[in-house]
């Protein structure tokens, strides 16, 4: 069930291959769990990383803030949760944290800033992207 502090979530199992030495989820996997979300994402709210990129505007990521809680391990459940938020002109928050399931318990604390970017410069965001944020805040 959604948590209604979060505009969307996506679950995912552990695999092997993502596991170091100890048997643990390797810290630097985390971000492609956080990534992955943020994809699918911007696809649920009708936009499409590859078709902003052929109109010539990239969304790329400037910070990223990970603060761990408690270590996954393999064949563990999990959800991504995700929060969006317009700073300023140009900046987005992506609050991104992982609960390990069935528990619901707080894996990690994600917090990534991105910008849009054109001809490598930071732009405020297109049209079709504040549309598709501004339907978000409606739909709460």
């Amino acid at each position: 069930m959604r948590d209604k502090n979060y505009n969307f979530e996506l679950e995912f199992t552990v695999r092997d291959y993502e596991l170091d030495t100890q048997g643990l989820v390797n810290n630097a996997v985390y971000q492609n769990y956080l990534e992955h979300a943020r994809h699918e994402f911007l696809k649920h709210i009708g936009l499409n990383f590859n078709e902003l990129h052929e109109k010539g505007t990239d969304a790329v990521v400037h910070k990223t803030e990970l603060e761990y809680k408690r270590a996954l391990m393999g064949d563990d459940q999990f959800v991504v949760r995700v929060r969006v938020e317009q700073q300023g002109n140009v900046r987005f928050i992506f609050y991104q944290d992982i609960y390990k399931l069935p528990e619901d318990e707080l894996a990690l604390k994600g917090k990534v800033t991105a910008v849009f970017m054109q001809n490598g410069r930071p732009i405020r965001p297109p049209q079709e992207v504040k549309d598709a944020l501004s339907d978000l805040k409606t739909a709460d």
